[in-house]
């Protein structure tokens, strides 16, 4: 209500509010009692589509302008507007680079301006659109009416930065509190897809709908490729689709037709579905904001939703990949401007793709970075962009023939501070994996809420918590020590007390298990006392020993020129003198990791290589047993009832009885009761003809 009413006062307003918390209503409500148009600057076609969507369904009169409509659509649309037919007009950014189209807007009568994910604006933000750039001055030249700046998730530098980008005036400030108390937050260390694989299917089985977020196009198909073979219902989104098929795959999820999505981060911006009750990162995302955005579209009823980030430093190496092509260097925009001035007509116009131009630049394989330099020599007014008539490519035209790329009116301090930001804020995400205490106060801390209490509902809460959680027996203690004194050893101890890593936990691991490795021979780590001393734990149980060690502040992961190095902390160095107790979760002596899913029609290739033992005539029974009863449950998803890896255990164990299964991971109580018996008919009857 604040809002609207600073809005109807026509003053400049400022909205940071968390997704869900009816963004959209502070400026479609005071749209419909304004006297003129309200004109909404929305980054992303489907979001655009979807709010349209659901105004029509109200009966509010409203219209887009975007990229998609032919010449007679644009035509048509702007006679309705001219005759004042609609109260919201929705325009992509990118429109008012066109000094034709700000021209042909000047005689409307426009009573607001809002701008949508308005982090966009900002260089320091988590997802800039130079686009956002050509506001301000579009906004002044068409009579400078109110204006409302809004997004989910701005630091206090990055909301400093859309107020200076858009020239509000003396703007209200509406902040309302970052925290989404019914969300979750778990981050999982998961090094291998196995493992990362196995963390969401149980997700999936136990939460239903929701997202899953990859970094690239790529990882998009493989992921959603292994969600097929789980007969799970889904779609893949990414910017490889068609404009047809992307529009296809968000309509079928927005509709509820479809429970789960797989997507790049473009996906979800502006999602009206309310009962998504995971988020799911496959990968590292590539700052906090992002993050926090995505994490924010499960449980918008405000029902318990669970949020799974499955950290891999190795991940990193995407998001710098992403970095560099977001921020060329000076010698790249020097070169691709001489480029263009090469291939230039009569006209001064190149009419090249970004691809054919990087390619006879000679950054064939850096196609991305060669448009981000096409944007700031676009933002400089070196170069504009424009449409070439049916093609889906955009040319380029040389605005002063004569500039010489030496001296392009580009500030190239800006743009080293941009990176360096953009570095930063990714080793941001990973001091956040890699965190101890509550999930929400870390992440409210660094929106600038600096008082808050924990949720009491993330992984470190509740692992806090956790009644799994207890001090060591005697010989974990021992092995502990023994863990602690090994990282010490391949430490440098520091004058001042403190540790100095020198090596990662996977060199750190072989070491303790006695690796016969040339890379631990030759530097000498069998020399050291504990080398060998944890052979008999084996690597996988030390891996997730120390991620738990981790977990209870005894270990810390330091980055040093790139590497993520493991070192002791105060707390650790106490323990392994025997000065301090601590308690942990302990993993289990035979640690599992789930193998990469298999076709379900491959039943024997998918069983013989995962668990030893499996009957693979047995386990074609039970799966033909699974489909039954999965087609008896109104067609349920087939891992709803038993999963691959259930059905391996039993076609291993084949348990006669409710008892004899009782251990078999993925039966529960419920399960017990309900299916379990269904499969015991099976495998008796198998044992009995046998």
């Amino acid at each position: 209500e604040a809002i609207a009413k600073a809005v109807l006062a026509e003053k400049d307003v400022l909205v940071v509010m968390p997704t869900g918390g009816g963004k959209s209503l502070c400026y479609q409500l005071p749209a419909l009692l304004l006297p003129g148009v309200t004109i909404v600057i929305s980054p992303l076609i489907s979001l655009m589509q979807d709010q349209l969507e659901a105004l029509e369904r109200l009966g509010i009169p409203a219209t887009l302008i975007n990229s998609t409509l032919s010449v007679a659509e644009l035509n048509e649309r702007f006679r309705n507007i001219y005759e004042g037919r609609y109260k919201l007009i929705y325009i992509a950014p990118e429109r008012f680079r066109s000094n034709r189209f700000v021209e042909a807007i000047k005689s409307l009568k426009v009573s607001l301006f809002a701008i949508d994910e308005a982090h966009c604006i900002s260089q320091w933000g988590h997802d800039f659109r130079p686009d956002y750039l050509w506001l301000g001055s579009a906004i002044a030249s068409v009579g400078r009416p109110p204006i409302i700046a809004l997004t989910a998730t701005a630091t206090p530098t990055v909301q400093d930065d859309i107020v200076n980008s858009l020239k509000l005036i003396d703007p209200e400030k509406f902040v309302s509190g970052f925290a989404r108390p019914n969300l979750e937050l778990r981050v999982i260390n998961a090094e291998k897809d196995v493992e990362k694989y196995g963390h969401l299917g149980r997700l999936i089985e136990s939460q239903g709908k929701g997202i899953i977020y990859c970094a690239t196009r790529k990882r998009v198909e493989k992921v959603a490729e292994i969600l097929r073979t789980w007969d799970c219902s889904m779609v893949a989104y990414h910017a490889g689709l068609s404009d047809d098929e992307r529009k296809k795959a968000q309509t079928k999820f927005i509709q509820g037709d479809i429970d789960v999505a797989v997507a790049t981060n473009a996906f979800g911006m502006g999602i009206d579905r309310a009962d998504l009750r995971f988020v799911a990162h496959f990968e590292m995302p590539g700052s906090l904001e992002a993050y926090y955005q995505e994490v924010g579209r499960a449980g918008r009823d405000g029902k318990h939703a669970v949020c799974e980030f499955y950290y891999s430093y190795a991940d990193k190496r995407v998001q710098e990949f992403f970095i560099d092509g977001s921020n060329p260097s000076k010698q790249m925009l020097q070169s691709v401007y001489r480029q263009l001035i090469r291939e230039a007509n009569l006209q001064n116009e190149v009419l090249l793709s970004i691809d054919e131009l990087a390619e006879r630049a000679g950054f064939g394989k850096n196609s991305m970075a060669v448009g981000t330099c096409l944007s700031i020599l676009s933002r400089a007014r070196c170069v504009e962009r424009f449409d070439i008539p049916q093609q889906r490519i955009k040319g380029t035209r040389l605005l002063d023939a004569d500039l010489n790329p030496n001296n392009l009116p580009i500030d190239y301090d800006a743009l080293l501070v941009k990176e360096n930001r953009d570095r930063e804020k990714l080793e941001t995400v990973i001091r956040f994996a890699t965190s101890i205490g509550c999930r929400q106060q870390w992440i409210l801390s660094y929106f600038g809420e600096a008082k808050s209490d924990p949720c009491n509902c993330c992984d470190h809460c509740k692992r806090g918590e956790s009644s799994d959680r207890r001090e060591p027996r005697p010989k974990e203690l021992m092995d502990v020590k023994i863990a602690l004194s090994g990282v010490a050893r391949m430490s440098t101890k520091t004058s001042s007390g403190t540790w100095q890593p020198r090596f990662g936990r996977g060199k750190i691991i072989q070491m303790l298990v006695g690796s016969k490795d040339k890379g631990i021979l030759d530097i000498g780590l069998d020399k050291l006392s504990t080398y060998g001393m944890l052979q008999n734990l084996g690597k996988d149980y030390l891996n997730n020993l120390f991620k738990e060690l981790e977990r209870g502040g005894l270990l810390h992961v330091v980055t040093s020129n790139n590497m993520p190095l493991l070192t002791l902390t105060a707390k650790g160095a106490e323990v392994m003198q025997g000065n301090s107790s601590f308690s942990i979760v302990w993993p289990e002596e035979k640690s599992w990791i789930i193998s990469s899913p298999k076709k379900m029609t491959d039943t024997k290739a998918a069983t013989s290589d995962v668990i030893s033992g499996v009957d693979a005539d047995l386990y074609e029974l039970l799966r033909q047993e699974r489909s039954q009863i999965a087609k008896q449950m109104r067609n349920a998803r087939l891992f709803m009832v038993l999963s691959n890896k259930t059905l391996e255990h039993l076609a291993s164990q084949k348990p006669r009885t409710v008892e004899a299964a009782r251990d078999i991971p993925g039966i529960g109580p419920a399960k017990m009761q309900t299916v379990l018996p269904k499969f015991l008919v099976v495998i008796n009857d198998f044992l009995d003809r046998r």
